[in-house]
């Protein structure tokens, strides 16, 4: 389980789950610890599903997401 703190950056938004699930599961296959905090209106789902990684790994994952092109 990831604990958020204030250090985490957002590193990709999307409004797919299913897309959202899969690049964290790719970054997670990389060794890279993720969450996603969805920001979706439960009643009209409406809204962005946001992925975290820490500091030290926003550029490594910014570059899978590219590389997979997510």
């Amino acid at each position: 389980m990831c604990i958020m703190n204030e250090n985490w950056q957002c590193i990709h938004t999307t409004q797919k789950e299913h897309i959202a699930e899969i690049i964290k599961a790719v970054l997670e296959d990389s060794g890279i610890k993720c969450f996603s905090l969805s920001k979706k209106d439960s009643a009209y789902l409406f809204g962005e599903i946001e992925l975290y990684v820490s500091p030290d790994n926003v550029i490594r994952a910014k570059q899978i997401i590219e590389r997979e092109k997510f």
